[in-house]
């Protein structure tokens, strides 16, 4: 279904939450997509459990170095401190709007939307999102919808959104929809 897309998963150094990265990351390799790593350095990523830490995961590519050109679709995990630092980092909020601004397809989970609000990408869409984001998403424009899943096509760039760890089921199969799709 995916075959030969190409899916960057962008996380920071350390904060994501690891179930929000590998079962999307599955979902996309059983569908026959080729997914990649992105992180704002090279070492490996730290990924979490909530607060205690879990697996580490080595990095293929660097934001900085890397376009969306290079791919078919992105994926940003959550967890707290995830989006918190890579709206920080500037290659990494420029690597997200590229997305948008070549109309490729964004699935977005849990506190992940942070990042979309710093790159000025949430205005006029429909989205979900950890609750506590729910300010910060109508601030930055958006419409924050209390959903197990949201598809928002607006153009340019088709967006999937979930709240939690107990949306992956649906998150995962919409996204592999929508990303077959695009």
């Amino acid at each position: 279904m995916l075959t030969d897309r190409r899916v960057a998963f962008l996380v920071a150094p350390e904060g994501t939450e690891q179930v929000e990265l590998t079962e999307p990351w599955k979902a996309v390799e059983e569908a026959g997509g080729k997914a990649t790593l992105v992180s704002t350095g090279k070492d490996p990523v730290q990924a979490f459990h909530h607060l205690d830490k879990a697996d580490t995961f080595a990095v293929d590519r660097v934001a900085s170095d890397t376009s969306a050109d290079d791919f078919d679709a992105l994926v940003l995990p959550g967890g707290v401190a995830n989006p918190d630092f890579l709206r920080m980092d500037k290659s990494a909020v420029r690597f997200v709007k590229s997305f948008f601004d070549q109309g490729k397809p964004v699935a977005v989970i849990c506190h992940g939307p942070w990042t979309l609000v710093e790159a000025d990408v949430v205005r006029g869409r429909q989205i979900t999102s950890w609750p506590s984001l729910k300010t910060d998403i109508r601030n930055a424009g958006g419409e924050w919808v209390d959903a197990e899943v949201v598809v928002c096509e607006s153009r340019p760039a088709t967006l999937v959104s979930s709240r939690k760890p107990d949306d992956l089921p649906a998150f995962c199969k919409t996204l592999v929809d929508v990303f077959h799709r695009a």
